[in-house]
């Protein structure tokens, strides 16, 4: 190959490789890229108790030792211990009604604990409620949904007379 070949082949190859190194060193030391912010706004939930649950008057009526149960469930379907005879129960029962207001097509989370009842003598009998543990908004704001609270008592034969009441604690919360 003559020099000026071999030169011009060597002045190419020098000006591929500067050309190809410059390429290299003007590559993006950082990127970008783009991500969505989102924020869900929800109105605050109101929930409001609109009548009490009464289990009515319960009579102990058969020999002891025993232990009854009287219920009204949340879909208004009262029990006197199955028939059993053991006590018996008159008067008006009503389940509780509450009302919970917020963000429409919401699910509610709703939760209570058991209910200590008592004479005001020292006396007591627990309560257990009986309540949906989700409830769905079916608007916004104003008027609410309405959902209703039952419960059940064991009475045993040994249970003192007296009115017994106590409070209920309900919390709702968004899902």
């Amino acid at each position: 190959m003559s020099k000026v070949l071999r030169l011009t082949a060597l002045v190419a190859s020098v000006a591929a490789f500067a050309i190809s190194a410059t390429e290299a060193a003007a590559a993006p030391v950082s990127a970008t890229s783009n991500a969505t912010a989102r924020a869900r706004i929800l109105q605050p939930l109101v929930l409001k108790s609109t009548a009490n649950l009464d289990l009515g008057i319960i009579v102990l009526a058969g020999a002891g030792p025993y232990t009854a149960t009287v219920s009204l469930d949340r879909a208004n379907t009262f029990n006197c211990d199955g028939g059993s005879g053991n006590v018996v129960c008159s008067g008006t029962h009503t389940r509780a009604s509450y009302n919970v207001a917020g963000t429409n097509n919401q699910n509610v989370t709703i939760a209570s604990g058991p209910v200590t009842m008592s004479d005001g003598a020292g006396h007591n009998l627990t309560l257990t409620p009986d309540h949906n543990t989700t409830v769905l908004l079916t608007n916004s704001g104003a008027p609410g949904t309405d959902f209703w609270v039952g419960g059940s008592i064991s009475v045993p034969s040994t249970t003192f007379d007296g009115v017994y009441t106590g409070t209920f604690a309900l919390t709702a919360d968004y899902q």
